[in-house]
Order: structure tokens, then C-alpha cells, then sequence
């Protein structure tokens, strides 16, 4: 009986693990779709889409800077390997050169902190963006997926 009761308590201990596990990737997802939609909104105004909104600009960049805050406790070991829902997820690279995965995270959040200040209008939101779409860009292209 005591056996039973041991394997059991094991058996929920391991799935409460991989519940959490998926959780946080669920969570590194939702918080890079914020960041991506946020960067959408830049695009959008960039492109002469969307009227230039001081308060956009602001409200991106400051999801920019959370993300750059989180993104060192976005991706742990313990997710390795695990998949999302939707188009994309983490290559196996994040873990695989993690002393590259954190220089690109060094390098994004340099760049944010650069940019933060600069952008007061739609000019110098165009000079100031590329430089950090390019940093999103280069990370994505190493270290995210498509699935498909």
C-alpha cells in the first residue's frame, strides 16, 4: 500500500512539472505575441498605415523594455523541446549556445534603451526603428522555428 501511495504522489508531482513547464512556455509565448503585436503598430506607422501616436510609440517601447527584462527568464532548461500552440517555437539553439542566445539578449535590450528616449516623432521614429526591428529580426532568425 505504501508503494502505491509513493508511485502516485510521484506520478502527480511529475505532471504537476509539465504543467508548469507548459505553462511557462505558454507564457513566453503570449508575452513575445504582445511584443510582436506591439511592433505591428510601429510597422503600421512607419508605412504611413497608421498616423503617427506619440502614445503607441511609447506604449511599444516600454513592452520592448519588459520584454528585454524577461527574456532572460523566458527560456529554461526545463522547456527545452516543448511546443506551443500557433506558427512557431524555440530552437534547440537557445540552449544549445546560450552564450549567443544571451548576447542577442544584451544587444536588444542596448538598443531599446538607446531608442526609448529618441523617437518624438515620425522621423525620427523611422531613423531610430529599423536598428531594433533588425534586432528582433536577427534573434528570431537563429533562435525561433517555424513549424510547418
Amino acid at each position: 500500500m505504501k508503494r502505491i501511495v509513493v508511485v502516485a504522489a510521484m506520478l502527480a508531482l511529475s505532471a504537476g512539472a509539465v504543467v508548469a513547464q507548459q505553462d511557462q512556455v505558454n507564457k513566453t509565448q503570449a508575452q513575445m505575441k504582445e511584443t510582436g503585436k506591439n511592433a505591428g503598430a510601429i510597422a503600421a506607422m512607419i508605412k504611413g498605415e497608421k498616423p503617427y501616436d506619440q502614445a503607441t510609440v511609447d506604449a511599444a517601447l516600454a513592452k520592448f523594455e519588459d520584454t528585454a527584462k524577461k527574456l532572460p527568464t523566458l527560456f529554461p532548461e526545463s522547456t527545452k523541446g516543448l511546443k506551443p500552440e500557433g506558427d512557431y517555437s524555440a530552437s534547440p539553439k537557445i540552449w544549445e549556445d546560450k552564450a549567443g542566445f544571451e548576447s542577442h539578449i544584451a544587444s536588444f535590450t542596448k538598443v531599446v534603451a538607446d531608442t526609448k528616449g529618441k523617437v518624438k516623432d515620425v522621423d525620427t521614429l523611422k531613423a531610430e526603428m529599423p536598428g531594433l526591428f533588425k534586432q528582433c529580426g536577427g534573434c528570431h532568425e537563429t533562435y525561433r522555428l517555424k513549424k510547418g
